[in-house]
């Protein structure tokens, strides 16, 4: 698929920026997803060829979603997809709740009405959203998995720190990553829901101790459950198929 050029300058520059955003995003989900296995080299021609774009805006997007550690780069040799590893899934789901303790503490300690009522309707939607795709009972829903992004967001957005979201934000993002390539851990059983709502009650009563030590708690058992292939000595791999080396 190609992409027509958008707010375009007399210097090209405007269409250029609209590709590598559109490139960007697009792959940015897919690695996400677990849609490219881990690993893979990326060529500029392949990612041209799939997305649609030139060279230029494609460069961009790889190299913006280097800084964001998405995508590996060996010097003169191009872009390769990060790898997944349990000590990787360690340490990140370790800094995560480090972070997220002190935004979560922030917020609970400057939260507003609005700031409740917010964490309140999050819940709610939370709620009612179906965690399992319909068309298959072995993925997530894509509409689940915004309201539950949104409730996270919620939670420590009365922290008065946009540095400290956008920190905790690119930690959700590579943990959301693991989740979708182990396929969150099908073999232990949880009650989401319930896990939810002790945070969320927890926050609205004040209690910052109950809040994060139930944040904490839903944390590391998502990476316990992320961690099953790795215990049966299987590097979680996206569905999606091998990338171009």
């Amino acid at each position: 698929m190609t992409y027509g050029a958008a707010n375009l300058n007399d210097d090209g520059t405007g269409a250029k920026s609209t590709l590598a955003s559109t490139v960007y995003h697009q792959l940015r989900d897919d690695l996400l997803s677990g849609a490219l296995e881990t690993e893979s080299k990326l060529r500029v021609e392949w990612v041209v060829s799939k997305y649609g774009a030139g060279a230029s805006p494609v460069r961009e997007a790889l190299n913006r979603l280097a800084s964001e550690g998405l995508l590996g780069r060996h010097d003169q040799r191009g872009f390769f997809i990060m790898p997944v590893s349990a000590t990787e899934l360690e340490e990140l789901t370790r800094t995560r709740c480090w972070l997220e303790e002190r935004a979560l503490r922030e917020s609970i300690a400057h939260r507003t009405a609005e700031w409740e009522e917010q964490l309140v309707l999050a819940l709610h939607r939370l709620g009612r959203a179906s965690r399992l795709s319909p068309q298959s009972s072995s993925s997530l829903n894509p509409e689940w998995e915004k309201v539950h992004r949104t409730f996270h967001r919620v939670l420590i957005s009365a922290c008065r720190s946009h540095w400290l979201v956008g920190f905790c934000d690119q930690l959700s993002d590579h943990a959301y990553r693991y989740r979708q390539m182990a396929n969150d851990g099908e073999s232990i059983q949880r009650d989401d829901f319930a896990e939810h709502r002790l945070i969320a009650e927890n926050a609205l009563d004040g209690n910052a101790d109950g809040a994060v030590q139930a944040l904490i708690d839903h944390y590391q058992l998502t990476a316990a459950m992320c961690m099953e292939r790795f215990r049966q000595g299987e590097a979680p791999a996206g569905p999606g198929k091998r990338a171009q080396r």
